[in-house]
């Protein structure tokens, strides 16, 4: 009796779980579906399972959503594609409800399973789920079978084709917004399974429809249809067709609609091809680049030199640099900021004389930015422009600036300067670096943020690594020495952790010989964060020096550090230690 009764556990455990108030019991037993399908068998799945499944009247999303994403990887549990239109059903039915994450994933489950379906199942089962859903009375139902048309249209016989493009057109002009947004969403998808003949005619109608919505909702899904569609028609059709629904959109009454043609630009350039952009879209893209919102100007600034890029630089100099020098003064700094953040790739497409003659003096203003965003940008970009103008023009004329911002009153933009520092030194050579920023870059070894001091250190370590160890004996190691006598315990700290990060570079004599009697003279530091810390550098410089070294000073420092009265000077002088004598064992 028990043998018999064992397979009808599984599906009696699952029934009592999905009607347990408990909902988490509930979500258990959606996610265990697979397990239980497979201890049923497929022939049982079909006939018992999925209808239940279709049965089930569950008032939680969070239960609904889990069976939604399971059903769309459950072909294998009911034997097959052959058995595939079995899960239809459910699918149909979660189609429906108001939630809409769970109709996306029914309908994301039914298109998965849809392109694993065999083309006479298409017909006879998929696409009567499309049309049923299409002619739901409820909106929800006509919204999911948008997303639904691409899978079931290639398919499909010639007759059953054009009943589809007509539902299709029919849920374009629906009553609902929301109908009318799933159609435009969907429509570039739809339009790349479609032949060409009827895509320039009824999906070309249609698209003129949406374009023409009175919701700006509906709009500026519009405007991503531009792209898709731009992309499946001929080069002259496009021109002909959605050239002047882009210029149209550059102006539309909402900002939304205009801030998603600034948004999308360069795949609508890409869409209509080279020439329509250099003649009609300039004066759109001039357009938004000046619109009263600021939401649009960020967005088509974000653009301008991908934009530049597709047009021949005399276009670009002639109408787009007069409208990017009036919106480097703009008064949204955010508009500012993203300008900041691109204009320095124009220079390179602008060519030499145009970037010293126009853009540095826009360069040179966004340096000088209230807003410590617009300054920041400026900074990370500078490489760009060196590439184009090279390293004298630019020391002379953006280097003062520089230098001024290496004390910005915000410590990023202080950190941005330093990061950039190691680059700057090697595009300026030596010579340069010595007269200007060598200064700088002991300054902040003292300065009040630790991230300015840590980015600091490491400065130097690149630098030391760019101009040699003889250079880094000369102008830094003497300098970072004298500040271990600092009076205050953050800045001497900041001193050792130079030393460290120094000591690979120069070398085991120069650490032997310089730094070592520096960090060993610490350890009698009255302040226990400034030993440990020396416990921590003479563990890190164990594997530069000479095994004499280590056991004739650095041993006997780290024994008397780790009899301190402090516990953390003593944990790390006893890891210290440890170190020591692990390399004396693997040498």
């Amino acid at each position: 009796m028990a043998m018999i009764d064992e397979p009808l556990y599984p599906i009696a455990v699952l029934i009592d779980e999905l009607k347990n108030e408990d909902i988490q019991l509930r979500l258990n037993s959606i996610r265990k579906l697979s397990t239980i399908a497979r201890a049923l068998g497929e022939e049982r799945t079909r006939k018992e399972l999925i209808p239940f499944l279709s049965e089930n009247n569950d008032d939680e999303d969070e239960v609904l959503l889990a069976m939604a994403e399971e059903l769309g990887v459950f072909i294998p549990y009911v034997g097959g594609v052959e058995h595939a239109h079995v899960l239809l059903p459910p699918l149909e039915t979660l189609c429906t409800v108001e939630e809409t994450c769970v109709r996306d994933k029914a309908v994301e489950s039914l298109c998965r399973i849809g392109a694993q379906m065999k083309e006479s199942d298409i017909v006879d089962w998929f696409a009567p789920v499309v049309k049923r859903l299409a002619a739901g009375e409820w909106f929800t139902a006509r919204v999911s079978s948008c997303g639904l048309f691409h899978i079931a249209y290639p398919s499909a016989p010639e007759q059953l084709k054009a009943e589809l493009r007509t539902i299709y057109g029919q849920l374009c002009q629906d009553d609902m917004p929301m109908v009318r947004r799933a159609a435009a969403s969907n429509l570039g998808k739809f339009a790349a399974t479609v032949e060409q003949s009827h895509l320039k005619t009824e999906i070309m109608s249609i698209f003129d429809d949406l374009t023409q919505d009175d919701q700006d909702s509906v709009r500026l899904l519009a405007v991503e249809g531009c792209a898709a569609l731009g992309k499946l028609l001929e080069p002259q059709d496009c021109a002909a067709h959605i050239l002047p629904v882009i210029v149209n959109f550059s102006q539309d009454k909402s900002w939304r609609v205009r801030y998603m043609v600034a948004n999308q630009l360069i795949e609508l350039c890409e869409a209509v091809g080279t020439e329509p952009t250099r003649g009609d879209l300039v004066s759109a893209y001039v357009r938004l680049l000046c619109d009263n919102e600021a939401e649009v100007r960020i967005a088509a600034a974000v653009k301008v030199t991908k934009f530049c890029k597709i047009l021949n630089p005399q276009i670009a100099i002639e109408h787009i640099l007069p409208c990017v020098k009036e919106k480097s003064t703009d008064s949204s700094q955010h508009v500012r900021s993203a300008l900041a953040s691109v204009i320095m790739g124009m220079a390179p497409v602008l060519g030499k004389d145009a970037t010293i003659e126009q853009l540095l003096p826009i360069f040179l203003s966004l340096l000088k930015d209230e807003f410590p965003d617009v300054r920041l940008n400026i900074i990370s970009k500078l490489d760009q422009v060196n590439q184009v103008i090279g390293i004298d023009l630019l020391s002379q004329s953006l280097l003062p600036a520089i230098v001024e911002l290496a004390e910005d009153k915000h410590w990023r933009v202080r950190l941005a300067i330093i990061e950039y520092i190691p680059m700057l030194a090697s595009q300026l050579g030596v010579g340069f670096f010595d007269d200007k920023l060598g200064a700088l870059c002991m300054q902040w070894l003292e300065d009040k943020v630790f991230s300015i001091r840590d980015a600091a250190a490491n400065n130097l370590k690149r630098l030391a690594e760019e101009f040699g160890p003889e250079w880094a004996m000369q102008h830094i190691i003497p300098q970072v020495l004298e500040k271990i006598n600092n009076p205050h315990y953050l800045y001497r700290m900041t001193t050792l952790q130079a030393i460290s990060l120094l000591a690979p570079v120069m070398g085991p004599d120069i650490t032997c010989q310089q730094l070592l009697p520096v960090v060993i003279a610490s350890s009698k530091d009255r302040v226990p964060n400034m030993k440990f810390n020396v416990a921590k550098v003479l563990q890190s410089l164990v594997p530069i020096l000479d095994q004499s070294v280590v056991e004739n000073a650095v041993k006997p420092c780290l024994v008397e550090l780790s009899e301190d009265p402090d516990v953390d000077v003593r944990y790390y002088a006893h890891q210290a230690l440890r170190a020591c004598d692990q390399m004396v064992i693997s040498s």
